[in-house]
């Protein structure tokens, strides 16, 4: 069974082709990155726009160098959510006229799903039951994953994101978009020691995340060095208020991660979503749990971001578990959803 998958949920257009039993084939990407440089952040309608001229020519690419042909496709798989709305429905409305054309099977899926998965596109692939980490845009959730589609929220963001906080963070830097790696590589050249940040909620008896509040500081501490050290010291501040605020992150998501794997009694730890890049994150991991006897899994750099891979992948993944049908449906109606809780159950949200 082969699966095509279409990711377009925000700023990258995703194609890719995958084997049910071969695993991935081939994925291409294309990033919105340098479009959106100079808005500071991403462009809804530019974004879609973009979707609409990139989705067709990577599809006919990815399908060449996976040696298959559309005659080949057993079902079309796409990102319903969440997202933007309009890129959404770009990818959307592209991979159910693939389907409609060929009288395929068409799969909605869970960006999210889809990014909880992704480790186990690659070898050593991480074995259920685990905790999730997840780390994706404007999402910061510890999921517990019994199994494909068995997913158990354990704790969220209650404001900001940590993709959101290194974003906005970056952004009172100004040091442009994306935030958060320029702010990782400030980072690099910083003293974490110099500045004290808080830890939100790091010694909180729940599992919940909570980032507003290390902006708000990283603010403070900011203008407070502007009015105070002369201009020629500004810049050795900014990389060690970039590596204490990096440092702040890590250490609350590197604590609530070990506070999981304590509450699950679980000893597999999944870490997905773009926040899943860091340096420091991969680091700081490793050894805190290797003090619990514990893994701890990430997917490939390339499949961190936003990926096709990941789409397709994870409608495999749905197919061999037996949570979706491969009928031809009777009609190519469909839905897109900017707002979906993965708590609501992957099958769509409750109109």
């Amino acid at each position: 069974m082969i699966f095509l998958g279409i990711e377009s949920s925000c700023d990258e257009t995703g194609v890719a082709v995958v084997h049910a039993e071969r695993g991935l084939l081939a994925h291409t990407l294309h990033s919105q990155v340098s479009m959106h440089e100079e808005y500071g952040g991403v462009v809804p309608e530019l974004a879609s726009r973009d979707h609409i001229r990139r989705i067709l020519p990577l599809t006919r690419r990815v399908l060449h160098e996976a040696g298959v042909g559309l005659a080949d496709v057993s079902a079309v798989a796409y990102t319903a959510g969440p997202g933007l709305a309009g890129a959404l429905l770009t990818g959307a409305s592209v991979a159910q006229a693939i389907a409609w054309a060929l009288q395929l099977p068409v799969i909605p899926i869970h960006h999210l799903e889809g990014h909880l998965l992704s480790p186990r596109l690659v070898e050593p692939r991480p074995e259920f039951p685990f905790v999730a980490l997840l780390v994706s845009g404007g999402h910061t959730q510890l999921m517990q994953v019994d199994g494909v589609g068995q997913y158990q929220l354990l704790g969220e963001t209650l404001d900001d994101a940590a993709g959101e906080a290194f974003d906005k963070t970056a952004k009172l830097m100004g040091l442009g978009y994306p935030g958060g790696p320029a702010l990782s590589r400030l980072a690099q050249h910083g003293n974490e020691q110099r500045l004290k940040l808080p830890r939100p909620k790091l010694h909180s008896p729940d599992l919940d995340f909570s980032f507003s509040g290390l902006k708000t500081a990283v603010l403070t501490q900011r203008n407070k060095a502007r009015a105070q050290l002369p201009e020629s010291e500004w810049a050795a501040f900014d990389a060690d208020l970039a590596a204490a605020t990096e440092a702040a992150i890590v250490d609350v998501l590197v604590g609530k991660s070990v506070k999981a794997l304590r509450t699950t009694g679980l000893q597999r730890l999944v870490v997905a979503g773009g926040v899943g890049a860091n340096r420091r994150l991969r680091e700081q991991l490793a050894p805190a749990l290797k003090a619990l006897s514990a893994e701890v899994f990430f997917p490939p750099l390339e499949f961190c971001t936003d990926n096709g891979a990941m789409i397709a992948f994870a409608a495999a993944q749905r197919w061999q578990a037996g949570l979706v049908s491969l009928a031809t449906p009777e009609n190519y109606g469909f839905s897109v959803y900017p707002r979906w809780d993965l708590a609501q159950g992957v099958a769509g949200p409750a109109e």
